[in-house]
């Protein structure tokens, strides 16, 4: 997953023109690994939706774009996938 930060976050999310999934993580958050783990597995089996990270630690994000879907607490990627399933397209393209 590609790293984005305040700077980018308004071009790369609120401006993409497509879904995006957004990881708040923190080094330090030991959950956050499995989370990162399932959006990436996620990630490799889908299209439609791109999957970026913001590490909260170095990074405080204040904007006005309006959040579709959120999942608090690493859950397995089966439960990622149904909740952004209205926004994933298939299987990526080989």
């Amino acid at each position: 997953m590609r790293a984005v930060t305040d700077a980018s976050f308004e071009q790369d999310v609120l401006a993409a023109g497509h879904p995006v999934a957004v990881d708040f993580w923190a080094p330090w958050c030991g959950p956050c690994d499995a989370v990162t783990r399932a959006l990436a597995e996620l990630a490799g089996e889908t299209v439609g939706i791109e999957f970026v990270q913001l590490d909260i630690d170095e990074n405080i994000l204040f904007a006005d774009g309006e959040p579709r879907e959120s999942v608090v607490g690493a859950r397995r990627p089966s439960h990622f996938r149904s909740v952004f399933s209205p926004f994933l397209a298939g299987p990526p393209a080989p």
